[in-house]
């Protein structure tokens, strides 16, 4: 059975030691890093796909809530963290569960149980449908993924441009990005997502979606070009 891979962040020693024990105990887990710096594990997440993200709030050089609103794309993320007021924020960026310091490793169990449960859940959806719904006006707009060439982000809304028009929905890129396949899509600025399927060419640092050009992010850049190597 193939595990689950995790990095975790926390500044504090002793708290990051016993989640990498934690997750080293864990059957269904991969450490592939853990960080007592948030700047260098933001770094490595823009870098590296990772499956499970075991963060803490309050750190020095960056918080947790600071690394997830940067993050263009995040892992299921479960968060560590001694204080309770922060329970609605991490609800708010969908956090896959909170763990209130200090912790047992049955609690544990419980989170990263919850967070494979979403991924596996995730790829099922990939696999078994063609299409997804997406708020729009009051309503619930039906699209295709194929049909999709990319989305712009605007402000507050996100619209979705398609080969037969578009949509304008309040959807946040975080929750696209989890209604979207990742192989197909990939996200390219901050105001950007692109069907891989619909790009003509690669220019430079732009892409040309039919008579489009979406510029490429530089913060975007190394895992974009990683991704359509790949």
């Amino acid at each position: 059975m193939s595990k689950f891979t995790c990095i975790a962040i926390d500044d504090e020693p002793l708290a990051l030691a016993k989640v990498v024990s934690f997750i080293e105990k864990s059957p269904l887990l991969e450490l592939v890093k853990s960080f007592s710096d948030a700047r260098l594990g933001a770094e490595y997440m823009l870098q590296n796909k990772v499956d499970i993200l075991f963060l803490d709030i309050e750190m020095e050089a960056l918080s947790g809530i600071e690394l997830l609103v940067a993050l263009p794309a995040k892992p299921q993320v479960i968060l560590c963290t001694a204080y309770s007021q922060y329970a609605l924020k991490g609800y708010e960026l969908d956090v896959c569960d909170y763990l209130l310091k200090p912790f047992s490793f049955e609690r544990f169990t419980q989170a990263a149980n919850r967070a494979i449960s979403r991924i596996s859940s995730h790829k099922t959806a990939e696999l078994s449908s063609e299409f997804f719904f997406v708020k729009s006006d009051y309503r619930l707009v039906k699209i295709a993924y194929a049909d999709v060439l990319y989305i712009e982000g605007m402000r507050d809304y996100r619209c979705i441009y398609t080969t037969t028009g578009k949509v304008i929905t309040p959807f946040t890129f975080q929750k696209l990005e989890t209604m979207l396949p990742p192989n197909s899509f990939a996200r390219v600025h901050k105001s950007y997502m692109v069907a891989l399927t619909q790009i003509v060419s690669i220019e430079k640092l732009r892409i040309k979606i039919g008579t489009h050009y979406i510029p490429i992010g530089e913060s975007y850049r190394a895992q974009f070009f990683e991704q359509i190597e790949g």
